[in-house]
């Protein structure tokens, strides 16, 4: 059976590779007809709008894979039923579990490998696209975490920044409060500027610049008495905040990384926030790559039982599938953002459902 196995493998991910290509395609295709109004409009340069797409090819690889993998599923099964080979490979007493053993096989390395992509390459891509969309098209992604931010820096500092430039490292109408180190409710200075500015020497990486306070107030609080001074510049002393933490807390979990965004629920709970949403995403991304075993589930008996399905209605099947499957997936996420259900089981609920749907579905054909 080594030689069987071999020739599904290669014919699948042929198959696979092929449908993934045309999946990007017209995504792409679609997009790009939607936006180029867009583009033209803020007069984006031809190799911005090639960046653009580049980077967002990954995140339609990330949810195009367990389609790409149903078709091709679809695709080889009905192509050995229709030839008749199916037929004679199940003459010489080969059951059909044992057939699926080599789709089963490549769609669980295709899902390992999908957790490594959608969590590390996706973000990082990502962060490219959603830049291009900010600074060219003016579409701000992370509007919510982009004003109004807030750090706890140490136990007894507490920075509020209203908004941050990332192009420029500088933060706008910045308050520094100070409160005393043995009663956190005690505020003992207070500084208030209109702008934080990163300065950073030449050649030095960014973890060796300062801040400095720029026009602005330093009020100290000594029992009853308050001192007011002002100032036009003022260096921050013993701010460890640096202009990448600001960064990734304007980041969207699609731009998170497994890490920072373990990082940034755990920070959200810390500072008392509901973090429901976030849990959701975390498990997401290691709950949907596991999808692609579940559409060899459906592709392979589904070939089976139709043995001259074409192509096209392979490709139609796929499509529909695809699209039931993400509709569930986005309506079970919104229960989980509103915590009427559990997070962990929010985002693999889609995947257990469809998978007892495939083995339901497997269970009906003739072995």
């Amino acid at each position: 059976m080594k030689i069987l196995d071999r020739y599904i493998v290669r014919q699948f991910l042929v198959s696979f590779f092929f449908g993934l290509i045309a999946f990007i395609l017209i995504f792409v295709i679609t997009n790009m007809m939607e936006n180029l109004d867009d583009f033209i409009d803020a007069h984006v340069p031809l190799k911005v709008i090639v960046e653009y797409y580049i980077a967002f090819i990954p995140e339609i690889i990330k949810f195009m894979t367990p389609m790409a993998v149903l078709l091709a599923a679809l695709f080889i099964t009905g192509r050995l039923s229709s030839q008749n080979e199916l037929s004679a490979i199940k003459s010489t007493g080969t059951s059909l579990y044992r057939i699926m053993a080599p789709f089963l096989i490549v769609a669980l390395l295709i899902s390992l490998t999908s957790i490594f992509f959608n969590g590390w390459v996706v973000p990082y891509a990502n962060q490219k696209k959603f830049y291009i969309e900010r600074m060219h098209l003016n579409r701000s992604v992370a509007t919510n975490d982009r004003y109004n931010i807030l750090f706890q820096e140490g136990l007894r500092r507490i920075v509020s920044i209203n908004y941050y430039d990332p192009l420029a490292k500088c933060a706008r109408q910045v308050s520094i409060q100070d409160f005393d180190t043995n009663d956190m409710t005690i505020l003992r200075q207070r500084d208030d500027a209109l702008q934080m500015q990163w300065i950073q020497p030449q050649g030095d990486d960014a973890q060796k610049g300062s801040w400095v306070l720029l026009n602005g107030t330093t009020r100290s609080f000594i029992d009853t008495t308050q001192t007011l001074v002002r100032f036009d510049s003022l260096k921050v002393g013993k701010l460890t905040l640096t202009p990448t933490d600001i960064e990734k807390k304007q980041r969207t979990p699609d731009e998170m990384n497994y890490t920072d965004l373990r990082e940034f629920i755990e920070n959200q709970k810390l500072a008392g926030q509901d973090v429901a949403r976030w849990l959701v995403e975390y498990h997401f991304k290691l709950a949907f790559p596991f999808a692609s075993i579940i559409m060899v589930l459906f592709g392979v008996p589904f070939a089976t039982s139709r043995p001259h399905t074409g192509a096209a209605l392979g490709f139609g099947i796929a499509l529909a599938v695809a699209f039931i499957y993400l509709i569930f997936m986005k309506a079970s996420q919104v229960f989980g953002y509103n915590g009427d259900l559990d997070p962990l089981l929010t985002a693999w609920l889609s995947n257990l459902i469809f998978l007892a749907a495939g083995i339901v579905n497997l269970f009906r054909v003739q072995k």
